[in-house]
């Protein structure tokens, strides 16, 4: 079942999605995205976790890898399906049941929509969805805001709040992280924290 958090902010995505979806299209991640690819093996299989408008997921098709993408709002299912001409799945965090599948996943500006008292659950969930030494990547606005800001949830993260979060999931390690200003030309003076993670080899 959905939290009312979690309902609030898909049914954002689902009402604004044309307005979302011009305002992110041409985004430049091409650095996070070289951080990321150059830690998993070539040809890898990731999962896009909240993938948006799917243009992360293009990307990675379009560089060799092997891709799913899944997202909660069914309007940003219909627009990433269009897009990279996956057979994008309409599911929320909490719904992946993967085991073992994936060498990295993509959570780009996605798990910042996760309370507090959850994160931790669904990091679990990301680290048994990987593959032993599997790497997470997920970004957040970097500060210490948790609550609603225009109709969608948001949980801000620093270095000290994402090693609090990391204590109760043991299969995942911090590799790096990295502060990067928003890529929105609107937007340049918002900073963001960028997180490479890594679950253990013997998990």
């Amino acid at each position: 079942m959905k939290s009312v958090l979690e309902k609030t902010t898909i049914t954002y995505y689902d009402d604004n999605a044309e307005r979302f979806l011009s305002s992110t299209a041409n985004a430049e991640m091409s650095r996070q995205l070289i951080w990321f690819l150059d830690r998993v093996p070539e040809g890898a299989h990731i999962l896009d976790w909240g993938c948006g408008s799917g243009r992360d997921s293009r990307s990675m098709l379009d560089a060799g890898y092997a891709v799913k993408a899944i997202d909660a709002s069914d309007a940003m299912c219909a627009a990433a399906s269009e897009l990279t001409g996956l057979d994008v799945r309409h599911e929320t965090f909490t719904e992946l049941r993967a085991v073992n599948e994936f060498d990295g996943i993509w959570a780009n500006a996605s798990l910042l929509h996760v309370s507090s008292d959850e994160l931790s659950n669904v990091l679990d969930i990301a680290a048994r969805a990987l593959k032993p030494s599997g790497i997470l990547y997920a970004s957040f606005k970097l500060g210490d805001f948790e609550g609603y800001r225009n109709g969608r949830w948001f949980t801000f993260m620093d270095e000290d709040h994402l090693a609090c979060v990391l204590e109760d999931v043991p299969a995942l390690q911090l590799l790096e992280t990295m502060v990067t200003g928003d890529v929105r030309e609107e937007r340049t003076g918002e900073l963001w924290l960028n997180c490479m993670m890594r679950k253990a080899a013997d998990e």
